[in-house]
């Protein structure tokens, strides 16, 4: 029966983010947090596999103070425990400093045959930290994943690869990364909520990981974020021969170099 652990970002809710239109800063005032989008699929994948060949599903999570307004979302989804990991200073954590932390508290927390991350968090989407954290575990790492099943002790996970699959075969323990394909994550019930409530977390002090400084020193730093906006040229061809009207956009598209 596999011992299942995923890692799940809490992170702004894109949809809820503005664009300011004078000088394309983005506007988070009125932005709810949620779980990354990928991350939500590897709850769910987690959790199916539970039930279908026992075991367990825990969940970890590093980010700021705000993280912990995620636990009792991330339990009603499946897991039996969440640990959580709070730091002032993760906003501004990359995937080296997000890899550091969640590895030394995978040791901490013992050996799981089954480690699930999102292919990528829906903010950044780096897809960097699923392939570190194993680096740092040891481990072997299969990343891009659509399909996933057990059978005993070995994993079969299917990959996606551009316009193409792959099937890859391995033993845990392994960390796996998986795509918004591999499942439909579901609305957790009434009744799944409110027993959230009642399921145990355990916050996991980041003093108590033994890192050194300069693992919680980030490698890259973002100076800034702008949110992109369409221009459209809004320009309308009005000819009353229709072959005319087509050849003035082609040759507008040849002069702009599109075509």
């Amino acid at each position: 029966m596999p011992k299942c652990l995923v890692c799940y970002k809490w992170t702004l809710d894109e949809q809820d983010i503005r664009v300011n239109p004078d000088d394309l800063s983005l506007d988070t005032s009125r932005a709810k947090a949620k779980i990354s989008d990928f991350d939500r699929n590897a709850i769910e994948e987690a959790t199916l596999i539970v039930e279908k060949h026992g075991g367990s599903v825990n969940a970890l999570s590093y980010g700021t103070p705000d993280v912990k307004q995620s636990l009792k979302d991330v339990l009603s989804r499946g897991p039996e425990k969440v640990y959580w990991i709070a730091q002032s200073g993760a906003q501004t954590s990359d995937a080296y400093v997000t890899a550091n932390v969640l590895a030394a508290a995978i040791r901490k927390l013992g050996q799981y045959d089954l480690i699930l991350c999102g292919e990528g968090s829906s903010d950044e989407f780096n897809r960097q930290t699923p392939v570190r954290l194993a680096a740092l575990l040891g481990l072997p790492c299969v990343t891009y994943v659509e399909k996933l099943s057990v059978e005993g002790d070995t994993i079969k996970a299917t990959r996606r690869v551009a316009d193409c699959s792959e099937v890859a075969t391995v033993k845990g323990p392994v960390v796996i990364s998986v795509l918004n394909q591999i499942n439909k994550p579901r609305i957790p019930t009434l009744k799944q909520v409110l027993g959230a409530a009642k399921k145990p977390n355990e916050e996991i002090k980041i003093a108590d990981l033994g890192l050194k400084p300069e693992s919680l020193q980030p490698k890259s730093a973002r100076k800034s974020v702008k949110g992109f906006v369409t221009k459209r040229k809004k320009i309308v061809y009005k000819e009353a021969n229709a072959a005319a009207n087509v050849a003035k956009l082609a040759s507008s598209l040849a002069a702009e170099g599109l075509c």
